[in-house]
């Protein structure tokens, strides 16, 4: 699957890099974990449908009654259309640069975040529905005004959600100009339990597939299919034993995509069919 850069593919004219920019973004097909080159901070204010983000060591769901602020990286996302088949997101980027212009301007304390939470969640309300539509109509306006009412807009809506979310929303805020590399280990062992393939952990950790296995097997001395399914199925034999789910509960979340498969590698390891486990 190829990796979007976004908001670079939006972009009409690519010798622009602007520091502010807006895009409504609509579809009509489900896509399904999407590699994703975010390089700019993002809201991201969805209208109608369902996103589902996937961050190194977390993930994120959210529908039409709340908005996402991502910060810049490689992540992995899922938008699914709603009953009427559609899927409707209005995307505001705003640099680094714009963010620490109005930090500088509208924040006493500079505060140093060591915060790794890569989103952040706004319900939306009357005032989001009036913002989003304010947006809409500047999108009319002639290019000479966009930047100045862009900017203008943007500082609005920073000040409406500090004053929404207060501390907690400064905080993130001064996260998003601190870069951090994620720990290989820590972003393999967040992910032991998911059902992402190897080579979207890779992406995850910034690595093509093959650089990928070499790191694992240097730190972890076993091929990454080999450790990651151990650790996977023992994690669904201790569920099986709970006993209240069955094989055909888990097998998805386990990263296998038919119960014959997952019954197959389940036997090889343990002997015993995954149903024994249950019933027991």
């Amino acid at each position: 699957m190829p990796i979007e850069n976004i908001p670079e593919i939006y972009i009409t004219n690519k010798d622009e890099k602007p520091d502010l920019f807006v895009y409504d973004f609509k579809m009509t097909n489900d896509v399904v974990k999407s590699k994703v080159n975010l390089g700019m901070n993002m809201f991201s204010f969805l209208q109608v449908g369902t996103k589902q983000v996937h961050f190194a060591g977390t993930s994120v769901s959210v529908n039409k009654n709340q908005s996402l602020l991502l910060k810049k990286g490689n992540w992995l996302w899922t938008e699914l259309l709603d009953t009427d088949r559609i899927y409707n997101c209005k995307l505001l980027f705003f640099s680094e640069k714009v963010l620490k212009e109005f930090l500088e301007k509208h924040i006493e304390n500079h505060v140093v975040v060591n915060d790794e939470i890569p989103y952040f969640i706004i319900k939306n309300d009357a005032y989001i529905t009036s913002y989003l539509n304010s947006l809409s109509t500047i999108g009319h306006a002639p290019n000479i005004f966009m930047e100045n009412l862009l900017s203008v807009k943007f500082e609005e809506l920073m000040l409406y959600l500090i004053q929404k979310y207060g501390n907690k929303f400064e905080l993130y805020l001064h996260s998003l100009i601190i870069i951090e590399s994620s720990p290989f280990k820590k972003i393999i062992e967040s992910n032991i339990h998911s059902n992402l393939r190897l080579e979207e952990i890779a992406f995850l950790c910034n690595m093509s597939l093959s650089t990928f296995k070499r790191h694992f097997i240097k730190a972890y001395k076993v091929s990454p299919g080999k450790w990651l399914q151990d650790k996977r199925l023992q994690k669904a034999k201790e569920t099986l034993e709970q006993g209240s789910l069955t094989p055909s509960d888990i097998y998805l979340e386990f990263g296998y995509n038919n119960l014959s498969n997952f019954s197959i590698a389940f036997k090889n390891k343990f002997g015993f069919n995954p149903s024994e486990t249950y019933q027991a």
